[in-house]
């Protein structure tokens, strides 16, 4: 009967070991979804006129440089924390539309990096960014979600200017114009 124990257990121990180790096939997914929302955040700031980067719709939000500034600064911090590395843009102190698009670009390269180094073993390490207490993939799975929510209010202040989002660019239709 021990020895009946003892097996369950060892099973049980494996199992749960099993677990801990993420499929990299779901590893280059969230790359994949990642790499669509960081090319349309980078055209995005490229595309917005200088002279918009102090714009925003009303007086209680963010303007388009702020906002740009925001996902930098996010970006920078949960692909560091998903890294074990301490890397920051500062973009926050950054105004003008060249300084923000260069601080965009390093927290792209900072989640590019961490994307890359990626593996099975470490994806399911545990990590706390913020309220997230939980593995390195899911804080880069948060950062692909926030990148994206935050992509969806910046579009709506490029229509204001009359000009397309990436996202839209291209379609035909209603979404192109």
């Amino acid at each position: 009967m021990k020895r009946y124990s003892m097996m369950i257990a060892c099973a049980l121990a494996g199992a749960f070991g099993l677990q801990a180790q993420i499929p990299m096939s779901h590893v280059a997914e969230g790359k994949t979804l990642y790499a669509g929302i960081k090319n349309n955040l980078v055209a995005m700031a490229e595309k917005m006129p200088e002279e918009n980067y102090s714009f925003k719709p009303t007086e209680d939000i963010r303007t388009f440089g702020q906002l740009v500034a925001h996902v930098a600064d996010v970006q920078a911090a949960a692909c560091s924390v998903a890294s074990g590395t301490q890397k920051r843009v500062g973009a926050g102190a950054k105004t003008t539309k060249d300084d923000l698009v260069a601080a965009l670009k390093a927290s792209v390269d900072i989640c590019d990096a961490a994307w890359d180094g990626m593996t099975a073993e470490t994806a399911g390490e545990a990590v706390s960014f913020g309220p997230i207490k939980g593995s390195k993939l899911a804080v880069l799975e948060f950062n692909t979600m926030h990148s994206d929510e935050e992509y969806g209010y910046m579009s709506v202040y490029l229509r204001l200017k009359g000009i397309v989002p990436p996202s839209s660019a291209g379609r035909g239709g209603r979404g192109g114009r």
